[in-house]
């Protein structure tokens, strides 16, 4: 089926999120330690290591249940380091209450994100919007500070391109209203041979981002192009609703992203560059 939408992440995706990430984390850092009543330096660096060393083991933990990768990029890193250093700390027993102290940081410290872009991303959003196929940015960061972003950027065709904040990619929960697609997605993807854990693909905020996106436009799922630089976050639920997915490759990204997307076969395509994405839309 021909490509009728094509949905983009954000960071990461279309940004340098290294460059951006920088001032984010010095913000961060600050204000978590001072959740903690101590400059924790040293166990912020220890909690990384063992994240980096533990890299197929270790993630982002949602109700005991690994959600993301704790590695990919700087603020999955911060996420996760934030939720060690507060059990670690006694801090964050509980958590409900641990996740919205983590939560609120991450907006906090997001305010103060660097603009960076990557060398192509006006290109090929231009390219994108003079297809002129509905595009939208689905992103967990909040939609005011990524349309700001976007309007420093300035593509053209920029009134086209609809922005879908705090979709909370991690949240593992059903979606409303109930939905026969969704109902129908495995509770997890499990990739034998290249990652000993599941890929958990129930996400119902996400979901509920990309159903305003099909009912606005006429399309779903068979039709979609999906472009992402974390396999587990952006591409897999949409990938198992039946989508087409572009995994945006990270100088970082793990040998399990490349092998899940190319158990997709002509639905999944990987590239470093964000230029392999038009090719895709022919």
């Amino acid at each position: 089926m021909a490509i009728a939408c094509v949905v983009l992440d954000f960071d990461g995706t279309f940004t340098d999120v290294l460059a951006e990430g920088e001032p984010f984390l010095r913000h961060f850092q600050d204000a978590l330690y001072g959740v903690l009543g101590q400059d924790a330096s040293q166990a912020w660096a220890e909690e990384v290591a063992a994240l980096h060393e533990g890299v197929d083991q270790y993630g982002w933990e949602v109700a005991g249940r690994i959600v993301a990768p704790a590695t990919a990029d700087p603020y999955l890193t911060a996420t996760c380091t934030a939720h060690r250093l507060l059990k670690r700390f006694g801090k964050g027993d509980d958590e409900a209450v641990r996740t919205d102290t983590v939560q609120t940081l991450y907006r906090d410290a997001y305010g103060h994100s660097a603009t960076a872009f990557k060398a192509e991303a006006k290109e090929v959003l231009e390219a994108l919007l003079a297809t002129g196929l509905p595009v939208s940015v689905v992103t967990n960061a909040h939609t005011e500070l990524v349309e700001a972003k976007l309007d420093k950027l300035a593509p053209k065709g920029r009134e086209r391109l609809k922005v879908f904040g705090d979709a909370r990619k991690f949240q593992l929960e059903d979606t409303q209203p109930k939905d026969a697609r969704f109902d129908a997605l495995p509770e997890a993807l499990h990739l034998d041979g290249v990652l000993g854990r599941p890929v958990y693909l129930k996400r119902g905020r996400y979901f509920s981002a990309l159903k305003r996106i099909w009912d606005a436009t006429h399309t779903g799922p068979e039709s979609t192009l999906v472009a992402g630089d974390i396999f587990e976050l952006d591409l897999a639920m949409p990938a198992a609703l039946g989508a087409h997915v572009q995994l945006v490759e990270r100088a970082n990204v793990m040998p399990y992203e490349r092998a899940a997307v190319a158990r997709l076969g002509a639905r999944g395509s990987a590239d470093k560059s964000l230029r392999a994405i038009l090719p895709r839309l022919r």
